[in-house]
């Protein structure tokens, strides 16, 4: 039981611990895809992919998934990309995982025949 119970307690940790950073990047990825819809429509602007982003992280749970959270985008003549950074929750005391993930799209307009 001494050596049996300790491991037991790693594993479980080392899982929940997956589970949180999983979690986190999941929700990162999807508002820097919400962001890069919103930036990319004809009239968006690269304030409305961020604000879009951060309202995402905000709805899906805030500082409770996502510690730190920032978002940036960049617009092009063409093409819009919108990053979010942040960090996972962590079990591990003096661990927390930084999670970065990006999203691009072609900026719409209108183009002649």
């Amino acid at each position: 039981m001494v050596v049996l119970l300790p491991a037991l307690f790693a594993v479980m940790f080392l899982g929940m611990q997956a589970a949180l950073f999983y979690h986190a990047r999941t929700v990162a990825i999807a508002a820097a895809q919400q962001g890069a819809r919103a930036a990319a429509g004809e009239n968006g602007s690269t304030s409305d992919g961020v604000s879009a982003a951060s309202d995402f992280i905000t709805q899906a749970g805030g500082e409770d998934v996502l510690v730190n959270a920032r978002a940036s985008a960049h617009r092009t003549a063409t093409t819009v990309t919108v990053a979010v950074t942040g960090h996972a929750l962590s079990v591990i005391p003096g661990w927390t995982p930084a999670i970065v993930q990006s999203a691009s799209l072609p900026v719409e307009r209108l183009t002649a025949p």
